[in-house]
């Protein structure tokens, strides 16, 4: 990943984001070096799919540096997973779907 010439002004809380692979960052210093909003990071977080991160309290969470690097490292598209020809379970409303409605020949009998 390239560096930008990054200034304290232009930095998220008004520091220097540390360099260190395992310090904490918070969700809005991890936004900021991946580009992101930190609304959509914390969106990633609650659906899955986004970096790793280490909850410090109910409320507090933060990202390991490192594993941010890794997470943005990682191939942007990996192969599904092969199918082991199990049957799929599906839902209620799968269900629904599939019953045969009455036609015009059910009607004309």
């Amino acid at each position: 990943m390239p560096s930008l010439p990054v200034t304290v002004a232009n930095q998220p809380a008004g520091r220097p984001i540390p360099d260190l692979p395992d310090a904490l960052l918070s969700t809005t210093e991890t936004a900021f070096l991946i580009g992101l909003a930190p609304r959509t990071l914390e969106a990633k977080r609650l659906r899955g799919g986004g970096p790793p991160f280490v909850r410090i309290s109910a409320r507090a969470v933060r990202y390991r540096r490192a594993d941010v690097v890794a997470w943005v490292a990682r191939p942007a598209w990996s192969p599904p997973p092969p199918t082991t020809g199990a049957p799929v379970a599906r839902g209620r409303a799968h269900d629904r779907a599939r019953r045969r409605r009455p036609g015009l020949a059910d009607l004309c009998v």
